[in-house]
């Protein structure tokens, strides 16, 4: 089966000569805070006019406006983006916001909620193959109506915290969040093996990985896979291991499931063959 290729998302972009709805609407309630991101900006209009109004805004578009930033900011806004972008794009672009977003910061999306088709259709301008679909996310609806709807988005560990005592289920708010998702999130180890040691974690508490649906395992290693790239970057190291410990037996302390990311370096272990056979020593030469 060969895989959806989504070419021609950046034709949804508007031209347009005032500021977009959704902008009206977070200027309005005084949420613009900060050094403010606008990602997936389009043309850019909503950034020009709100550096005319005072704001210290800058503007980032995968296609018109393609330098990615280079610093976290205290507000994002992501307005009408998600709608035309396929599943793995979507979990991208949160992934990216997260990790774009202060700790302390907020970030809003702005969805579509007046499609009545969603796939792949033909641009009415352009003649192209553009992708469109409802979209729902899993965080406070701060505004709705019958065209639009807005959510508010934190880091997971910076929600108020509930009764439960996992720490998975209320991370720690002093804790790096790396990379999160609509379904996971992922956080350096608190008593790491190695430097960049990371755990990829479902939101939902399961204790057992083979419990999770699979959108849930799915999206634990569509960010596996992320995380790789920027503990590469930032630490790199000389190889991996991936592991996940399932049940008392097998070593699980933890009644959460957790993806474990271990960075391997030259000279960590006197003999590093047979890597994950380890888990039983006598087991791991052959």
């Amino acid at each position: 089966m060969s895989q959806k290729v989504n070419s021609f998302s950046y034709l949804t972009a508007k031209e347009r000569s005032s500021l977009s709805f959704p902008a009206r609407i977070v200027k309005e309630r005084g949420l613009l805070k900060g050094e403010i991101l606008d990602f997936g900006c389009g043309f850019g209009k909503d950034v020009e006019l709100l550096k005319t109004n005072g704001f210290s805004i800058e503007g980032y578009d995968k296609f018109y406006q393609p330098k990615y930033p280079e610093r976290k900011f205290d507000t994002i806004i992501c307005f009408y983006v998600l709608n035309v972008l396929l599943p793995e794009e979507q979990a991208l672009v949160l992934m990216e916001i997260s990790e774009l977003l202060k700790p302390n910061g907020k970030a809003y999306f702005a969805v579509r909620r007046d499609l009545v088709y969603e796939g792949f259709r033909t641009h009415k301008i352009h003649q192209k193959p553009t992708y469109q679909t409802n979209v729902v996310l899993p965080f406070r609806s701060i505004y709705k109506n019958d065209n639009c709807e807005i959510y508010e988005y934190q880091h997971f560990n910076q929600l108020s915290k509930g009764e439960s005592d996992c720490p998975f289920c209320y991370p720690d708010s002093n804790i790096e969040l790396l990379l999160e998702s609509a379904q996971a999130f992922s956080i350096l180890d608190k008593y790491p093996v190695n430097p960049g040691h990371s755990l990829i974690i479902p939101k939902r508490h399961v204790s057992d990985y083979f419990e999770l649906n699979f959108r849930e395992q799915s999206s634990l290693f569509f960010m596996l896979n992320e995380v790789k790239k920027r503990i590469q970057k930032r630490f790199n190291p000389n190889g991996f291991n991936v592991g996940i410990n399932i049940g008392e037996k097998a070593g699980q302390t933890v009644s959460h499931v957790h993806i474990h990311l271990i960075p391997r370096y030259s000279g960590d272990v006197e003999n590093p063959r047979g890597g994950i056979r380890g888990v039983i020593p006598g087991k791991k030469e052959y």
